[in-house]
């Protein structure tokens, strides 16, 4: 920001937002006053009785049982549900009824969206007149005219179509975009009146409702399960009310199990939000910045961001806080005052003997992992081993070694109970050994249900009766001289035959641990100050060490290779840009080109995603693997600089986009990867985003192979962008 600035706080919205909460068939307010402070006594009486319910081991079941965000009514028939807890039929007809609709229904995963959709068919609800029906069968017409018929086939469409004619329809990023942008232009047309959509419709689409309902205030965030903060609350309900249109919104939280009407009261009256600055330099930005102002202006103009700021301002309070604690050691310090001697040399002897002992535990447990590590690195696929540690311990078949040149192995095993599991070094306090071998067969599949049954029958058949023995934990580090040694001199020191020894011993462990925890802060408040500018320091470093940049100091000018560089804007740029200039990608055909760039683009949505993924062979294979390497070395290279800005290539996508780029029907490719359809769309984008840059860079590096590769480039981003993908507009 420049010059003056003036910052304003509006919390007037134009369109009053009322909170409620759906308990059973009945709709209640949240609040009873109009400022939106008491809440309802109603709703906390049914909060105490829930709880005395559980307590006394009573539940309530209801056939049909309501999954808040789970996968369906198929799969939770006959479980137990709250007692409040009402159905997805029931909610939506309640709503109709009040006249609440349109609304946005938002459930924190891509399964629950679509089963609240197959459970409102399934009900038998129609939301829609017939006048309306033949306004959305049009729309949905003329958006999917240009989808080719076998690919309709494969994306669902009849029973999406169903769903629309109804008046609902999911939305969520798993969707293919065509049939996302149809949804959003009935929405707001006010054809259809319930949407079931994930957190991602909050952002940034126009589809204001009457009313938006939550079904859990718990969600999924990659790592955990967690709560839903008062900023992503707000953004959520945001859409409740249309201007222009409504007279108030509606924001409606249904009751679920361990619902706490007090936590929701707290996520619906607070009003303002600390902002959080994610910005971090990069490779492309660190080359454009030094291309274009220069290295020490760009260093200056990084040193009065916002992020570094807020880094700044953290400063304070820290070094108040080492201030306050150096009084504090000093009080320590007085009170472990020794009449027989120095207290704090006898102190001092103390801690080396218990660091030193914790060392040699610290040794034999690295030493210990090692050789885990090593046995695991030896394991082959067939290989049946002993699990000892961990929720599902026991025997198990290996399927994939997991092996990587950058972390330790990482096997993928069957257990007995036909479950999939990635381990490590830490489920094996002892090397494992290989009890008995079994063949994998060629086709098998983790993702099958078949596939794994046939598997675990033929482990349980290979291991009859063995007994497991399991291993014994190791326990201490042992002795050395040192040791002894220390031990003599503490017992020969003066304050070791004081009375009071123990009582000034425990002020020397506070002295020394708070005296630790001063150096942490004071180390703290040394590397937050101009943090931002140093990581750009480093990341120059980095540059300048392969050539991107001249230097790394105010004299630095960006290489010819630099300004290949420039034109990468990857999260993973410094890999492409050491692909180009290696040659990697010289002399492959455009779906091996896509197969390769796919790697750099594509993220699996978890570890299990990522399993032994499926890949061309050939030449493309062994590019594939030497990309991979390159990508740990310069892994290796960010750790030497303290910097962490590229993530391990993925080779999950990379048959898909082979596939996909060498012609094969859209249903061909689906069936061989675990990817929803929108998802496949999604990446094909961003794929074909990167084969522009890299024909971009590729022409940019200038010489005949670069001309060669540019047109490659070209071809395969013609070639991905076809079908499906060429017919949307995310």
């Amino acid at each position: 920001m420049r010059g003056e600035t003036r910052i304003v706080v509006e919390e007037h919205r134009p369109v009053p937002l009322w909170q409620h909460v759906m308990a059973g068939p009945r709709l209640y307010d949240l609040f009873i006053d109009d400022d939106q402070q008491k809440v309802n006594p109603e709703l906390l009486r049914l909060a105490r009785e829930e709880t005395q319910q559980a307590k006394a081991g009573r539940d309530v079941r209801r056939d049909g049982a309501y999954r808040a965000g789970g996968a369906g009514a198929a799969r939770g028939r006959g479980r137990t549900r709250g007692l409040h807890v009402p159905l997805r039929a029931e909610m939506v007809e309640r709503l109709n009824r009040d006249k609440l609709l349109p609304a946005i229904t938002f459930i924190f995963s891509r399964i629950g969206c679509s089963s609240a959709v197959e459970q409102c068919l399934a009900a038998g609800l129609r939301l829609t007149s017939r006048e309306e029906r033949l306004l959305i069968r049009g729309v949905v017409e003329q958006r999917c005219a240009n989808l080719p018929q076998e690919d309709l086939e494969v994306l669902g469409y009849l029973g999406w179509l169903d769903g629309l004619e109804r008046g609902f329809a999911s939305h969520h990023a798993g969707m293919l975009p065509t049939f996302k942008e149809t949804v959003e232009e009935l929405f707001q047309r006010g054809l259809v009146k319930m949407v079931f959509a994930t957190e991602t419709l909050a952002l940034g689409i126009n589809m204001p409702a009457r009313t938006v309902v939550l079904e859990k205030l718990v969600k999924w965030n990659g790592e955990t399960h967690a709560d839903v903060t008062p900023g992503e609350y707000t953004q959520l309900t945001g859409r409740a009310g249309r201007r222009g249109i409504d007279i108030e919104g509606n924001a409606v939280v249904v009751w679920h199990q361990g619902f706490d009407p007090g936590a929701l009261a707290g996520l619906a009256s607070t009003r303002t939000y600390p902002l959080r600055s994610s910005f971090k330099p990069s490779y492309n930005m660190a080359v454009n910045l030094v291309g274009s102002v220069g290295h020490h202006a760009a260093r200056e103009l990084l040193e009065t961001s916002f992020a570094q700021f807020q880094a700044d301002r953290a400063v304070v309070g820290m070094a108040r806080q080492v201030r306050k604690q150096e009084g504090a050691i000093e009080g320590y310090r007085e009170a472990m005052t020794c009449h027989l001697g120095d207290f704090g040399e006898y102190a001092e002897l103390r801690r080396r003997l218990t660091d030193r002992e914790k060392q040699l535990a610290r040794d034999g447990a690295t030493r210990r992992r090692s050789e885990a590590a090593d046995s695991l690195a030896a394991l082959k696929p067939g290989d049946v081993i002993v699990v000892p540690a961990g929720r599902r311990s026991g025997l198990a078949v290996v399927i994939d070694p997991g092996l990587s040149e950058r972390d330790e192995p990482r096997p993928s095993v069957l257990m007995m109970d036909r479950h999939v599991k990635r381990l490590s070094v830490i489920d094996f306090p002892s090397p494992v050994e290989p009890l008995e071998r079994i063949r994998i067969p060629k086709l098998f599949n983790p993702r099958s249900a078949n596939s794994r049954r046939d598997l675990a029958a033929k482990l349980k058949d290979a291991v009859g009766d063995l007994t497991i023995e399991r291993p014994r934990k190791v326990r201490g580090g042992g002795e050395d001289d040192l040791v002894l040694e220390l031990r003599r001199q503490i017992r020969q020191h003066p304050c070791h035959g004081c009375d009071d020894r123990e009582q000034h011993a425990r002020w020397a462990e506070r002295s020394l641990r708070l005296e630790r925890e001063t150096y942490g802060l004071e180390r703290r408040v040394e590397s937050r100050t101009n943090s931002i500018a140093r990581q750009f320091d480093r990341v120059c470093a980095i540059l300048a060490r392969l050539g991107y940049l001249s230097s790394d100091d105010d004299t630095a000018t960006v290489t010819d290779a630099g300004r290949m560089l420039q034109r990468l804007y990857n999260d993973m740029d410094l890999v492409a840009a050491e692909c180009l200039r290696q040659g990697l990608w010289h002399g492959l055909t455009a779906p091996e080109l896509a197969a390769c760039a796919s790697v750099l683009v594509f993220e699996s949505r978890s570890a299990e995603d990522a399993f032994a993924p499926k890949l061309p062979e050939g030449r493309v294979r062994e590019v594939l693997l030497d990309t991979v390497r390159l990508a740990g070395e310069l892994a290796g290279l960010e750790s030497e600089e303290h910097v962490q800005f590229l993530r391990e290539p993925d080779l999950g996508f990379a048959w898909a986009a082979y596939r996909w780029t060498s012609g094969h029907r859209l249903d061909s490719v689906l069936r061989e990867v675990d990817l929803a359809a929108g998802d496949f769309v999604r990446w094909c984008k961003q794929l074909a985003d990167l084969l522009g840059q890299i024909a971009d860079a590729a022409r940019a590096h200038g010489g005949p192979e670069g001309a060669v590769l540019a047109a490659t480039a070209h071809q395969a981003l013609d070639a991905v962008k076809r079908g499906v993908v060429s017919f949307s507009s995310v």
